[in-house]
């Protein structure tokens, strides 16, 4: 059984959520803002939750504290085909000037042996975005593709993780895998210097870096599952949820420490429904779970 929907990266801010999901759809092409909706009385206060898509691709955002902060061991990749668009470099560079305005450059934009244009920037709220213009003789990949670095002591596992997720996720396969060669110290020969796959509807990349960045993965980003029923629910979470003590109202921690939502669309109906009193209801029910019971969810909305 597929996934009903693609899987939705998910953006911690302290309270800038609602700022940024207007930012990032002035700056991105095929992009709209969707619902707000505002949690009452949970741990953070009152927590606004924003709904948008960019290029296509959902997201979702919540205003909740200064509890996490983003790092790039999680980026974006904007992917420019000029095979599809013809504008393709000017659309990138224009981007990439809103991007970097009060942000930073991680890699500067440039031509690089794997691209004719590309940067990696973290922008003005931390998140971070690889813009780069493609090979037009590739294999099409979506605009927006979200890209896991494998730093610390998870380095060397990309491959791997790829391998696992392909297990956890149906309709899945596998994509590139480009190795590090001999010579490019500290990384070792072998390891993922770019990979990508599918997971359901869902393109991620996945790379290794030896360096000592001084990062890893958090839950300032997370990727939202959604599913049909308990059965489904409970199976994810079986696959994806390593780490006990992470567990806290739908939230899990992989093997490799990359933090998933797993979630009923009962819920989404629920949030997205605009019932003030229903939805404190079932954020209250919820609060104190750890993996979402759907019948005690649906029952609180009633």
């Amino acid at each position: 059984m597929s996934l009903p929907r693609p899987i939705t990266p998910h953006l911690w801010f302290d309270t800038q959520a609602r700022e940024a999901a207007d930012f990032y759809c002035s700056v991105f092409p095929d992009s709209k803002v969707g619902p707000v909706v505002t949690l009452h009385d949970t741990p953070s206060g009152d927590c606004d939750v924003v709904s948008f898509t960019l290029g296509g691709q959902p997201f979702k955002a919540i205003s909740a504290g200064p509890l996490f902060r983003f790092n790039p061991s999680v980026s974006f990749f904007a992917n420019f085909d000029p095979s599809r668009d013809a504008n393709a470099r000017a659309r990138l560079d224009a981007l990439w000037a809103a991007l970097v305005e009060g942000g930073q450059a991680l890699m500067p934009l440039d031509e690089y042996p794997f691209s004719k244009r590309y940067g990696w920037v973290q922008d003005r709220y931390g998140v971070s975005w690889q813009l780069i213009l493609t090979d037009p003789a590739g294999e099409p990949r979506p605009f927006i593709v979200p890209s896991l670095l494998f730093t610390g002591d998870v380095y060397g596992k990309a491959e791997e993780a790829g391998a696992f997720y392909r297990s956890v996720f149906e309709d899945s396969r596998a994509g590139q895998f480009v190795p590090y060669p001999e010579g490019r110290a500290p990384d070792r020969a072998g390891a993922a210097m770019f990979s990508d796959f599918r997971l359901g509807p869902t393109w991620f990349a996945a790379m290794d870096s030896a360096h000592p960045h001084g990062f890893g993965f958090n839950e300032a980003i997370s990727f939202m599952v959604s599913c049909r029923d308990q059965a489904e629910l409970d199976r994810y979470w079986a696959q994806l949820s390593s780490v006990p003590e992470a567990e806290q109202c739908g939230w899990c921690k992989d093997r490799y420490g990359l933090s998933w939502q797993v979630t009923p669309l009962a819920l989404e109906k629920i949030m997205a429904s605009g019932d003030a009193a229903a939805i404190a209801r079932v954020t209250q029910a919820f609060l104190p779970m750890r993996k979402l019971d759907v019948a005690a969810i649906e029952a609180a909305a009633r």
